[in-house]
């Protein structure tokens, strides 16, 4: 009988927390919810069914970049303003490999094609060639509208989405946006007055964070050092340095000298079986000079 009614027309789609008390609401008691959900485990009946399985979403490719302009991630952020409830939106894009912002502007209102005429002209800030790059977002409306999509085609980009609320699939976009909101000159107390004040302030955040920011996440190379390549110099130079002076000093060093090597390639959404297996082969090993 518990068999018969969870797979009739009018209960396949229901748990049997719902099952039983609609049962008592027709004034009919078959069997308690525990008992529903032993018998239907039996008969391995216990999962999502029909209409109710909910869909499913693979991990996103993974995409390696050994150099600049090989991977790029882009989303949108809030930017507040000083009328309550009202945004501007900042579109930005950022290079996986280097951290360089390749690409942004201030807009608002969000669109698939203001997100195009900002992916053209930081292909053409940086050169890219058809079939160079692969541009990673999230799944908004700016990022899979029609334009967009068009735009990527015609520029020989490949499209890469993340999992539907799932921020961890693109984490260098994210990871940007915090840097921007916990700097000291963001206007949390004040907000943005206007949007020329929004485009102002970004202006001279996005030369700073390329040319001057010493990034933790590369060694405390600029992005535009390691974007350039001038960061293999400099961090052979660091490592020269304290060499010389362990050997200068040996008894104050009482392990090797500090790794002053960058990877050699980054990956969007790698496996992690895979991340873990390749840790130590992902890193440079620096001579002493």
């Amino acid at each position: 009988m518990i068999l018969t009614i969870a797979n009739s027309k009018e209960y396949c789609d229901l748990p049997p927390c719902k099952i039983v008390p609609s049962l008592a609401d027709e004034g009919r008691y078959i069997a308690s919810e525990s008992t529903f959900y032993r018998v239907l485990r039996a008969e391995k009946q216990l999962t999502h069914r029909q209409h109710s399985k909910p869909a499913t979403h693979h991990k996103p490719t993974s995409y390696t970049a050994n150099g600049p302009n090989q991977v790029w991630s882009w989303d949108i952020s809030y930017l507040p303003t000083t009328v309550f409830g009202l945004y501007f939106y900042l579109y930005l894009t950022i290079d996986i490999f280097s951290r360089k912002i390749v690409g942004w502007s201030i807009h608002e209102k969000q669109s698939s094609e203001l997100a195009s005429a900002l992916m053209k002209q930081a292909c053409l800030d940086e050169k890219v060639n058809q079939h160079q790059l692969v541009l990673h977002s999230d799944n908004g409306k700016p990022m899979k509208g029609a334009t967009m999509l068009a735009t990527l085609e015609r520029l020989g980009v490949t499209p890469s989405f993340s999992r539907p609320a799932v921020s961890d699939d693109n984490p260098y976009s994210e990871s940007l946006f915090k840097t921007i909101k916990y700097h000291p000159t963001f206007p949390v107390t004040t907000r943005f007055e206007t949007i020329e004040h929004a485009r102002v302030w970004m202006e001279q955040f996005a030369n700073w964070y390329n040319s001057q920011h010493l990034h933790s996440g590369l060694k405390f190379v600029t992005p535009q050092q390691r974007h350039t390549g001038m960061d293999k110099t400099i961090l052979e130079k660091r490592n020269r340095i304290y060499k010389m002076a362990k050997q200068q000093n040996p008894e104050r060093w009482s392990r090797d000298t500090r790794n002053w090597a960058l990877p050699k390639r980054v990956t969007l959404n790698p496996d992690r079986k895979a991340s873990l297996k390749n840790h130590d082969k992902q890193f440079d090993i620096l001579e002493a000079a």
